[in-house]
């Protein structure tokens, strides 16, 4: 199979990638990636010499160049978007433009140059906002608290309209949050392992009880590889572990792995319209297409660390403003507006 990975050099578009060629010797994929504040070269540095590997620099909002690259494959997965919640806050902008018309531009270079094509739309659990009691299914209704989950929102909304109106063979995925090797530092597991090992006070929006079902990314990417081989065409489907943990409890788990002192932590402002809670019911793909997740909360948040405190160079050059700012989302930006 011939595979267009959209966002490739992203957190979880990069550990696909090298996921779907360790497990695929058949596979060819083409990354594309506009190389964002999000995106890193580093993530697949050691994969460039992979004949079955090609990196392209490029915007998903380029129709031409989407509609050439869709001609010239079985199946897409996009990947591409900006997904921080701070940012969004600050710059809601470049969210409308990445998350909105670059998923509408890729839908209509799949429909008018290659409409047979695969299409897996990686979207999120944010969508349907919070809830405090159970889990959301499939079903629910979208109820997003930031311009971020918005954006993603509209971009399920399209996928499922075009998939309808133009027989595409297209499914949605909605994941809970994820972590693990070569996530952005700007995300709350490694920007705590990072401040923490820097003797940095840890932030903690709030008082910290707002809870995220965790996932180690390697499970996520194998529910991807699920729903883009056996998934149904306008089908969503959630992807979760069942490990829901406050915000408090995982950074006082990375504390104590690291021997650091929970003095460390210290309880910032709170950011608008932060949801509660999240919560996913992935019976649906553990049904149909028998996915389980394989790490739980204690096994994968100790391979995290134990990655980060070992690849120090690679964090090193991301740290920035973001990173070492109590409350990123009050920061802005020259596109606020």
């Amino acid at each position: 199979m011939r595979l267009l990975v959209t966002g490739g050099m992203g957190f979880i578009g990069s550990n696909f990638i090298r996921y779907a060629l360790e497990k695929h010797e058949e596979w060819e994929i083409i990354n594309l990636d506009k190389l964002g504040y999000g995106s890193n070269p580093e993530n697949l540095r050691d994969i460039e010499g992979d004949p079955r590997y090609t990196f392209i620099k490029g915007d998903i909002t380029d129709f031409e160049l989407m509609k050439a690259l869709v001609k010239k494959v079985d199946a897409v997965v996009n990947f591409a978007a900006e997904s921080h919640v701070d940012r969004s806050i600050s710059s809601p902008e470049h969210f409308l433009r990445s998350n909105v018309i670059g998923v509408y531009t890729i839908l209509e270079a799949i429909r008018r140059s290659n409409p047979e094509v695969r299409f897996v739309h990686i979207s999120t659990d944010e969508v349907y906002g919070d809830i405090l009691e159970g889990s959301f299914t499939e079903r629910d209704a979208l109820m997003p608290s930031s311009p971020y989950s918005a954006s993603k929102a509209a971009a399920d909304s399209l996928v499922l309209g075009w998939a309808r109106t133009y027989t595409l063979n297209a499914s949605i995925t909605r994941c809970t949050n994820n972590y693990g090797p070569y996530q952005f530092p700007e995300k709350l597991i490694p920007k705590t392992i990072i401040r923490a090992s820097m003797g940095l006070k840890i932030p903690i929006y709030g008082t910290g009880q707002n809870v995220r079902d965790w996932i180690y990314v390697e499970d996520h990417v194998r529910g991807v590889e699920a729903v883009l081989l056996k998934g149904e065409p306008r089908e969503v489907y959630n992807i979760s572990a069942g490990e829901e943990k406050t915000n408090i409890k995982v950074v006082k788990t990375i504390l104590k792995l690291l021997g650091k002192n929970e003095s460390l932590i210290e309880f910032v402002e709170d950011r608008p319209g932060h949801d509660l809670r999240y919560s996913l019911d992935s019976w649906k793909i553990t049904r149909d297409l028998k996915w389980r997740p394989r790490y739980n909360f204690e096994k994968g948040i100790k391979l995290t660390v134990e990655w980060y405190l070992e690849n120090e160079a690679w964090w090193r050059a991301l740290v920035n403003e973001k990173v070492l700012h109590p409350t990123p989302w009050k920061l802005g930006g020259d596109d606020a507006l």
